[in-house]
Protein backbone atom coordinates (compact mmCIF):
# COMPACT_ATOMS: atom_id res chain seq x y z
CA UNK A 1 0.00 0.00 0.00
CA UNK A 2 1.25 3.41 -0.91
CA UNK A 3 2.20 5.90 1.89
CA UNK A 4 1.53 9.36 -0.27
CA UNK A 5 -2.17 10.97 -0.81
CA UNK A 6 -2.84 13.22 -3.33
CA UNK A 7 -3.26 15.87 -0.79
CA UNK A 8 0.40 15.27 0.28
CA UNK A 9 1.51 15.68 -3.45
CA UNK A 10 -0.66 18.32 -4.13
CA UNK A 11 1.07 20.02 -1.17
CA UNK A 12 4.63 19.53 -2.07
CA UNK A 13 6.47 22.91 -2.70
CA UNK A 14 10.13 24.25 -3.39
CA UNK A 15 12.15 24.65 -0.55
CA UNK A 16 15.35 25.80 -2.09
CA UNK A 17 16.73 22.07 -1.60
CA UNK A 18 15.74 19.25 -3.62
CA UNK A 19 14.42 16.47 -2.05
CA UNK A 20 11.90 13.01 -2.24
CA UNK A 21 8.83 11.57 -0.96
CA UNK A 22 8.66 8.27 -1.26
CA UNK A 23 5.19 6.25 -2.13
CA UNK A 24 7.01 2.73 -1.27
CA UNK A 25 8.23 -0.23 -3.62
CA UNK A 26 10.77 2.23 -5.43
CA UNK A 27 8.56 4.67 -6.37
CA UNK A 28 9.17 8.50 -4.96
CA UNK A 29 8.07 12.07 -5.87
CA UNK A 30 11.54 13.90 -6.62
CA UNK A 31 10.64 17.44 -6.10
CA UNK A 32 13.09 20.23 -7.44
CA UNK A 33 14.61 23.16 -5.55
CA UNK A 34 11.92 25.44 -7.15
CA UNK A 35 9.34 23.13 -6.73
CA UNK A 36 9.11 20.79 -10.09
CA UNK A 37 7.57 17.43 -9.17
CA UNK A 38 8.83 14.75 -10.91
CA UNK A 39 8.12 10.77 -10.20
CA UNK A 40 11.02 8.20 -10.17
CA UNK A 41 12.00 4.85 -9.49
CA UNK A 42 14.37 3.02 -8.72
CA UNK A 43 15.48 -0.33 -10.06
CA UNK A 44 17.67 -3.05 -10.85
CA UNK A 45 18.98 -4.38 -14.43
CA UNK A 46 21.99 -5.19 -16.23
CA UNK A 47 25.76 -5.76 -14.42
CA UNK A 48 28.04 -2.92 -14.04
CA UNK A 49 31.98 -2.75 -14.46
CA UNK A 50 32.60 -4.57 -11.68
CA UNK A 51 29.52 -7.56 -12.25
CA UNK A 52 27.35 -6.25 -9.71
CA UNK A 53 23.48 -5.40 -10.59
CA UNK A 54 23.51 -2.01 -12.24
CA UNK A 55 21.34 0.49 -9.92
CA UNK A 56 19.09 2.78 -12.30
CA UNK A 57 16.53 5.33 -11.97
CA UNK A 58 13.38 5.51 -14.60
CA UNK A 59 12.15 8.59 -14.79
CA UNK A 60 8.25 7.68 -14.78
CA UNK A 61 6.66 11.55 -15.92
CA UNK A 62 5.76 15.14 -14.39
CA UNK A 63 2.97 15.85 -11.75
CA UNK A 64 0.41 16.88 -11.94
CA UNK A 65 0.22 15.60 -15.82
CA UNK A 66 0.78 12.12 -14.04
CA UNK A 67 -1.36 11.43 -11.05
CA UNK A 68 -0.56 9.79 -7.99
CA UNK A 69 -2.64 6.27 -9.60
CA UNK A 70 -1.29 6.60 -13.06
CA UNK A 71 2.43 6.73 -11.42
CA UNK A 72 1.66 3.46 -9.45
CA UNK A 73 0.20 1.75 -12.75
CA UNK A 74 3.57 3.14 -14.22
CA UNK A 75 5.44 1.27 -11.35
CA UNK A 76 3.78 -1.81 -11.33
CA UNK A 77 4.17 -2.71 -15.02
CA UNK A 78 7.75 -1.61 -15.02
CA UNK A 79 8.19 -4.28 -12.19
CA UNK A 80 6.44 -6.73 -14.59
CA UNK A 81 8.97 -5.92 -17.27
CA UNK A 82 11.68 -6.56 -15.56
CA UNK A 83 10.60 -9.81 -14.04
CA UNK A 84 9.98 -10.80 -17.77
CA UNK A 85 14.01 -9.55 -18.43
CA UNK A 86 12.57 -6.32 -19.90
CA UNK A 87 14.26 -2.97 -19.64
CA UNK A 88 11.47 -0.77 -19.02
CA UNK A 89 11.37 3.11 -20.57
CA UNK A 90 8.92 5.71 -19.51
CA UNK A 91 7.20 5.79 -23.77
CA UNK A 92 6.64 1.59 -23.12
CA UNK A 93 4.71 2.52 -19.69
CA UNK A 94 1.89 4.51 -21.37
CA UNK A 95 1.72 2.72 -24.81
CA UNK A 96 1.37 -0.46 -22.55
CA UNK A 97 -0.37 -0.09 -19.88
CA UNK A 98 -1.04 3.30 -18.43
CA UNK A 99 -2.79 4.83 -21.33
CA UNK A 100 -2.09 7.42 -23.99
CA UNK A 101 1.07 8.86 -22.78
CA UNK A 102 0.44 12.79 -22.36
CA UNK A 103 3.76 13.59 -21.08
CA UNK A 104 5.37 16.89 -23.05
CA UNK A 105 7.34 15.85 -26.06
CA UNK A 106 10.23 17.90 -27.01
CA UNK A 107 9.06 19.22 -29.63
CA UNK A 108 6.09 20.70 -28.10
CA UNK A 109 7.79 22.39 -25.40
CA UNK A 110 10.70 23.89 -27.94
CA UNK A 111 7.62 25.62 -30.01
CA UNK A 112 6.09 27.14 -26.65
CA UNK A 113 10.25 28.37 -26.02
CA UNK A 114 9.95 29.73 -29.62
CA UNK A 115 6.57 31.49 -29.47
CA UNK A 116 8.14 32.76 -26.28
CA UNK A 117 11.17 34.26 -27.73
CA UNK A 118 9.45 35.70 -30.55
CA UNK A 119 8.82 38.55 -28.92
CA UNK A 120 12.35 39.74 -28.66
CA UNK A 121 13.62 38.20 -32.02
CA UNK A 122 13.66 39.74 -35.43
CA UNK A 123 11.54 37.68 -37.80
CA UNK A 124 14.33 36.78 -40.01
CA UNK A 125 16.27 35.27 -36.88
CA UNK A 126 12.85 33.45 -35.50
CA UNK A 127 12.84 32.19 -38.91
CA UNK A 128 16.45 30.78 -38.96
CA UNK A 129 16.16 29.11 -35.33
CA UNK A 130 13.11 27.00 -36.25
CA UNK A 131 13.96 26.27 -39.62
CA UNK A 132 17.34 24.36 -37.86
CA UNK A 133 14.82 22.28 -35.14
CA UNK A 134 12.70 21.32 -37.91
CA UNK A 135 15.71 20.48 -40.20
CA UNK A 136 18.15 18.88 -37.74
CA UNK A 137 16.30 18.33 -34.36
CA UNK A 138 12.58 17.43 -34.35
CA UNK A 139 13.17 14.62 -36.71
CA UNK A 140 15.48 12.63 -34.39
CA UNK A 141 14.04 14.03 -30.65
CA UNK A 142 10.84 15.78 -31.96
CA UNK A 143 8.12 13.38 -30.67
CA UNK A 144 9.96 11.85 -27.71
CA UNK A 145 8.84 12.89 -23.99
CA UNK A 146 11.45 15.98 -23.02
CA UNK A 147 12.00 13.79 -19.80
CA UNK A 148 12.99 10.93 -21.82
CA UNK A 149 15.65 12.37 -23.75
CA UNK A 150 19.20 11.42 -22.35
CA UNK A 151 22.61 13.02 -23.00
CA UNK A 152 24.02 10.41 -25.64
CA UNK A 153 21.10 11.16 -27.74
CA UNK A 154 21.76 14.70 -28.10
CA UNK A 155 25.20 13.91 -28.99
CA UNK A 156 24.52 11.71 -31.44
CA UNK A 157 22.37 14.90 -33.02
CA UNK A 158 24.91 16.87 -33.40
CA UNK A 159 27.77 14.58 -34.22
CA UNK A 160 25.89 13.85 -37.29
CA UNK A 161 25.79 17.21 -37.99
CA UNK A 162 29.69 18.06 -37.23
CA UNK A 163 29.89 14.71 -39.92
CA UNK A 164 28.72 17.04 -42.35
CA UNK A 165 30.99 19.28 -41.79
CA UNK A 166 28.93 22.15 -40.41
CA UNK A 167 31.23 22.76 -36.65
CA UNK A 168 29.48 26.29 -36.04
CA UNK A 169 26.03 24.67 -36.86
CA UNK A 170 26.31 21.84 -34.17
CA UNK A 171 27.60 24.47 -31.17
CA UNK A 172 24.65 26.63 -32.52
CA UNK A 173 22.02 23.80 -32.42
CA UNK A 174 23.03 22.18 -28.95
CA UNK A 175 23.04 26.10 -27.37
CA UNK A 176 19.23 26.01 -29.06
CA UNK A 177 18.88 22.69 -27.13
CA UNK A 178 20.42 23.76 -23.88
CA UNK A 179 17.62 26.71 -24.10
CA UNK A 180 14.86 24.77 -24.49
CA UNK A 181 15.58 22.38 -21.61
CA UNK A 182 16.51 24.70 -19.65
CA UNK A 183 12.97 26.54 -20.59
CA UNK A 184 11.40 22.97 -19.87
CA UNK A 185 13.00 23.17 -16.37
CA UNK A 186 11.42 26.77 -15.81
CA UNK A 187 7.84 25.15 -17.01
CA UNK A 188 8.03 22.04 -14.82
CA UNK A 189 8.02 20.35 -18.11
CA UNK A 190 11.40 18.53 -17.27
CA UNK A 191 14.02 18.48 -14.46
CA UNK A 192 17.28 18.56 -16.09
CA UNK A 193 19.52 19.89 -19.25
CA UNK A 194 21.05 16.76 -21.35
CA UNK A 195 22.66 19.13 -23.40
CA UNK A 196 24.48 21.31 -21.08
CA UNK A 197 27.78 19.71 -20.92
CA UNK A 198 27.90 18.26 -24.59
CA UNK A 199 30.02 21.82 -26.10
CA UNK A 200 33.04 19.79 -24.54
CA UNK A 201 32.53 16.96 -26.53
CA UNK A 202 32.11 18.54 -30.12
CA UNK A 203 35.24 19.97 -31.75
CA UNK A 204 35.91 23.54 -31.40
CA UNK A 205 34.80 26.34 -33.48
CA UNK A 206 36.65 27.22 -36.06
CA UNK A 207 38.08 31.25 -35.83
CA UNK A 208 36.13 33.28 -38.15
CA UNK A 209 37.71 34.68 -40.62
CA UNK A 210 37.59 38.68 -40.92
CA UNK A 211 35.92 39.60 -44.35
CA UNK A 212 39.00 41.06 -46.96
CA UNK A 213 39.28 44.02 -47.30
CA UNK A 214 41.65 46.50 -48.57
CA UNK A 215 42.78 49.25 -45.90
CA UNK A 216 45.34 51.38 -47.85
CA UNK A 217 43.81 54.48 -49.84
CA UNK A 218 45.72 54.42 -52.65
CA UNK A 219 45.16 50.68 -53.29
CA UNK A 220 41.58 51.57 -52.28
CA UNK A 221 40.77 54.09 -54.56
CA UNK A 222 42.71 52.04 -57.31
CA UNK A 223 40.10 49.23 -56.41
CA UNK A 224 37.27 51.92 -57.19
CA UNK A 225 38.50 52.95 -60.75
CA UNK A 226 39.03 49.73 -61.74
CA UNK A 227 35.22 48.65 -60.87
CA UNK A 228 34.08 51.54 -62.35
CA UNK A 229 35.46 50.73 -65.69
CA UNK A 230 33.86 47.46 -65.55
CA UNK A 231 31.10 47.48 -68.09
CA UNK A 232 27.83 46.78 -66.12
CA UNK A 233 24.90 48.78 -65.44
CA UNK A 234 24.95 52.03 -64.35
CA UNK A 235 22.92 51.29 -61.17
CA UNK A 236 25.95 48.67 -60.33
CA UNK A 237 28.92 50.90 -60.79
CA UNK A 238 26.69 54.25 -58.13
CA UNK A 239 25.69 51.54 -55.71
CA UNK A 240 29.16 50.73 -55.18
CA UNK A 241 30.32 54.42 -54.86
CA UNK A 242 27.74 55.33 -52.44
CA UNK A 243 28.58 52.00 -50.66
CA UNK A 244 31.96 53.43 -50.34
CA UNK A 245 30.95 56.78 -49.23
CA UNK A 246 28.58 56.06 -46.36
CA UNK A 247 30.45 52.56 -44.95
CA UNK A 248 27.23 51.44 -44.50
CA UNK A 249 26.21 47.76 -44.25
CA UNK A 250 25.86 46.26 -47.98
CA UNK A 251 22.34 45.00 -47.27
CA UNK A 252 21.31 48.54 -46.32
CA UNK A 253 22.62 49.94 -49.83
CA UNK A 254 20.43 46.77 -51.45
CA UNK A 255 17.23 48.20 -49.57
CA UNK A 256 17.88 52.33 -49.79
CA UNK A 257 14.15 53.79 -50.45
CA UNK A 258 14.14 57.54 -51.93
CA UNK A 259 11.65 58.07 -49.14
CA UNK A 260 14.70 57.53 -46.59
CA UNK A 261 16.91 60.54 -47.93
CA UNK A 262 15.94 64.17 -46.35
CA UNK A 263 17.59 67.62 -47.75
CA UNK A 264 19.52 66.55 -50.84
CA UNK A 265 19.12 70.64 -52.07
CA UNK A 266 19.46 71.91 -48.72
CA UNK A 267 22.51 72.28 -46.42
CA UNK A 268 22.52 69.25 -44.23
CA UNK A 269 21.51 66.32 -46.47
CA UNK A 270 20.84 63.25 -44.58
CA UNK A 271 20.26 59.17 -45.08
CA UNK A 272 17.50 58.04 -42.32
CA UNK A 273 17.95 54.23 -42.34
CA UNK A 274 14.71 52.77 -40.91
CA UNK A 275 15.16 50.75 -37.65
CA UNK A 276 13.84 47.81 -38.73
CA UNK A 277 15.88 48.04 -41.39
CA UNK A 278 18.96 48.16 -39.80
CA UNK A 279 20.64 44.81 -37.91
CA UNK A 280 19.79 44.08 -34.75
CA UNK A 281 17.00 42.00 -32.65
CA UNK A 282 13.55 42.78 -32.28
CA UNK A 283 14.00 45.64 -29.36
CA UNK A 284 16.44 47.36 -31.47
CA UNK A 285 14.22 47.41 -34.41
CA UNK A 286 11.39 48.50 -32.57
CA UNK A 287 13.46 51.66 -30.78
CA UNK A 288 11.44 54.56 -31.03
CA UNK A 289 14.42 56.65 -31.74
CA UNK A 290 16.76 53.72 -33.06
CA UNK A 291 17.23 54.87 -36.99
CA UNK A 292 20.34 55.28 -37.93
CA UNK A 293 21.45 58.64 -39.33
CA UNK A 294 23.73 59.04 -41.80
CA UNK A 295 25.34 62.79 -42.86
CA UNK A 296 25.45 62.58 -46.64
CA UNK A 297 29.01 64.71 -48.01
CA UNK A 298 28.23 66.60 -51.76
CA UNK A 299 30.19 63.48 -53.47
CA UNK A 300 26.93 61.02 -52.07
CA UNK A 301 24.12 63.65 -53.36
CA UNK A 302 25.91 63.60 -56.60
CA UNK A 303 25.50 59.92 -56.55
CA UNK A 304 21.84 60.46 -55.84
CA UNK A 305 21.07 62.96 -58.08
CA UNK A 306 23.05 60.93 -60.89
CA UNK A 307 20.26 57.64 -60.19
CA UNK A 308 16.98 60.28 -60.23
CA UNK A 309 16.41 60.25 -63.77
CA UNK A 310 17.16 55.84 -63.73
CA UNK A 311 14.95 55.12 -60.66
CA UNK A 312 13.81 58.13 -59.16
CA UNK A 313 10.10 57.04 -59.73
CA UNK A 314 10.67 54.06 -58.09
CA UNK A 315 10.67 53.17 -54.15
CA UNK A 316 13.74 51.44 -54.36
CA UNK A 317 17.26 53.41 -55.38
CA UNK A 318 19.11 50.22 -57.00
CA UNK A 319 16.47 47.74 -58.01
CA UNK A 320 16.54 44.71 -59.45
CA UNK A 321 17.27 44.59 -63.61
CA UNK A 322 14.70 41.90 -63.42
CA UNK A 323 12.10 42.85 -60.79
CA UNK A 324 11.89 46.70 -60.11
CA UNK A 325 9.94 46.30 -56.88
CA UNK A 326 12.62 44.07 -55.68
CA UNK A 327 16.51 45.19 -54.47
CA UNK A 328 19.44 44.39 -56.07
CA UNK A 329 20.69 40.73 -55.42
CA UNK A 330 23.71 40.93 -52.84
CA UNK A 331 25.50 39.32 -55.30
CA UNK A 332 25.79 42.27 -57.66
CA UNK A 333 28.35 44.32 -56.09
CA UNK A 334 30.43 41.03 -55.01
CA UNK A 335 30.26 40.01 -58.60
CA UNK A 336 31.49 43.47 -60.03
CA UNK A 337 34.14 43.77 -57.24
CA UNK A 338 35.52 39.87 -59.16
CA UNK A 339 35.27 40.90 -62.57
CA UNK A 340 37.55 43.61 -61.50
CA UNK A 341 40.01 41.39 -59.92
CA UNK A 342 39.76 41.72 -56.44
CA UNK A 343 38.35 38.26 -55.72
CA UNK A 344 39.35 37.20 -51.75
CA UNK A 345 40.83 40.65 -51.61
CA UNK A 346 37.83 43.15 -51.09
CA UNK A 347 34.40 42.86 -50.68
CA UNK A 348 31.41 45.25 -50.22
CA UNK A 349 31.56 45.21 -46.43
CA UNK A 350 35.14 45.35 -46.68
CA UNK A 351 34.56 49.34 -47.02
CA UNK A 352 33.34 49.67 -43.45
CA UNK A 353 36.61 48.10 -42.05
CA UNK A 354 38.34 50.78 -44.93
CA UNK A 355 36.74 53.43 -43.02
CA UNK A 356 37.59 52.63 -39.92
CA UNK A 357 40.94 51.93 -40.09
CA UNK A 358 41.72 54.65 -42.62
CA UNK A 359 40.01 57.59 -40.50
CA UNK A 360 40.63 56.37 -37.23
CA UNK A 361 44.44 56.72 -38.43
CA UNK A 362 43.89 60.07 -39.88
CA UNK A 363 42.43 61.36 -36.25
CA UNK A 364 44.70 59.42 -34.24
CA UNK A 365 47.51 61.15 -35.76
CA UNK A 366 45.55 64.60 -35.81
CA UNK A 367 44.94 64.01 -32.55
CA UNK A 368 48.39 63.78 -31.43
CA UNK A 369 49.85 66.18 -33.16
CA UNK A 370 48.10 68.58 -31.61
CA UNK A 371 49.96 67.56 -28.46
CA UNK A 372 47.50 64.93 -26.74
CA UNK A 373 48.63 61.93 -25.38
CA UNK A 374 45.28 60.28 -24.45
CA UNK A 375 43.36 58.57 -27.64
CA UNK A 376 40.81 60.90 -29.75
CA UNK A 377 37.64 61.43 -29.03
CA UNK A 378 36.61 60.63 -33.00
CA UNK A 379 37.08 57.20 -32.21
CA UNK A 380 33.63 56.57 -30.29
CA UNK A 381 32.10 58.92 -33.40
CA UNK A 382 33.80 56.87 -36.20
CA UNK A 383 32.11 54.14 -34.29
CA UNK A 384 28.66 55.87 -33.71
CA UNK A 385 28.97 56.40 -37.94
CA UNK A 386 29.14 52.86 -38.38
CA UNK A 387 26.48 52.00 -35.95
CA UNK A 388 27.76 50.20 -33.51
CA UNK A 389 26.54 50.13 -29.78
CA UNK A 390 29.08 50.53 -27.10
CA UNK A 391 28.89 47.14 -25.23
CA UNK A 392 28.76 48.52 -21.68
CA UNK A 393 25.70 51.02 -21.70
CA UNK A 394 22.04 50.59 -22.33
CA UNK A 395 20.98 50.44 -25.94
CA UNK A 396 17.86 52.66 -25.43
CA UNK A 397 19.68 54.88 -23.51
CA UNK A 398 22.06 55.55 -26.79
CA UNK A 399 21.61 58.83 -28.40
CA UNK A 400 21.76 57.97 -32.34
CA UNK A 401 22.08 61.51 -33.22
CA UNK A 402 24.81 62.98 -31.13
CA UNK A 403 27.80 64.18 -32.87
CA UNK A 404 26.02 65.15 -35.81
CA UNK A 405 27.87 68.64 -36.66
CA UNK A 406 31.47 66.03 -36.44
CA UNK A 407 29.93 63.70 -37.86
CA UNK A 408 29.35 65.71 -40.98
CA UNK A 409 32.76 67.03 -41.33
CA UNK A 410 34.22 63.26 -40.80
CA UNK A 411 31.76 62.22 -43.95
CA UNK A 412 33.26 64.99 -45.72
CA UNK A 413 36.92 64.46 -44.89
CA UNK A 414 36.42 60.77 -45.96
CA UNK A 415 34.84 61.61 -49.49
CA UNK A 416 37.23 64.31 -50.51
CA UNK A 417 40.55 61.70 -49.51
CA UNK A 418 38.50 58.52 -51.00
CA UNK A 419 37.27 60.51 -54.37
CA UNK A 420 39.79 63.39 -55.06
CA UNK A 421 40.54 64.15 -58.62
CA UNK A 422 37.63 61.17 -59.36
CA UNK A 423 35.46 61.36 -62.22
CA UNK A 424 31.91 62.83 -61.10
CA UNK A 425 29.42 59.72 -61.50
CA UNK A 426 27.07 60.54 -63.81
CA UNK A 427 29.46 60.08 -66.87
CA UNK A 428 28.32 56.53 -65.79
CA UNK A 429 25.02 57.27 -67.44
CA UNK A 430 24.76 55.90 -70.88
CA UNK A 431 27.65 53.62 -71.49
CA UNK A 432 28.13 50.35 -72.69
CA UNK A 433 26.66 47.70 -70.32
CA UNK A 434 28.62 44.76 -72.00
CA UNK A 435 31.49 43.77 -73.99
CA UNK A 436 31.02 43.48 -78.11
CA UNK A 437 31.31 40.29 -79.08
CA UNK A 438 32.76 40.51 -82.19
CA UNK A 439 34.51 43.75 -81.61
CA UNK A 440 36.66 44.82 -78.99
CA UNK A 441 37.20 42.19 -76.42
CA UNK A 442 37.86 43.31 -72.68
CA UNK A 443 40.99 45.53 -71.39
CA UNK A 444 43.79 43.54 -70.92
CA UNK A 445 42.25 40.07 -71.94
Amino acid sequence: MGMLSDTKVRGAKGTGKAYKLSDGEQLYLHVSAVGGRVWRMNYQFGRNAQGKLAQKTLTIGPYPAISLKDARDARDLAKSMLAKGIEPRPGDLFERGAGHDTRPTFKGVAMAWHKLQMQRWSKVHAKDVLDCLEKLVFPVIGDLAIEDIQSPEVLRLLQKIVEGGAIETAHRTRQRISAIFVYGIATNQTVRDPAASLAIALPRKPKAKPQPAITDLPALRQMLVDCEAERCRAHTKLALRLLALTAVRPNEIHGARWDEFEDLDGEEPLWRIPAHRMKGDVDRKAEEDGDHLVPLAPQAVAVLKAMMPLTGDLELIFPSDRHVHRPMSENTLRALLIRAGYYQRHVPHGFRSAFSTIMNERVERAWREAGHATASPDRAIIDLMLAHVPANRVEGAYNRAAYMPRRRELAQEWADILLADMWPPAIHIGQPMRYGVAGAGRPGL
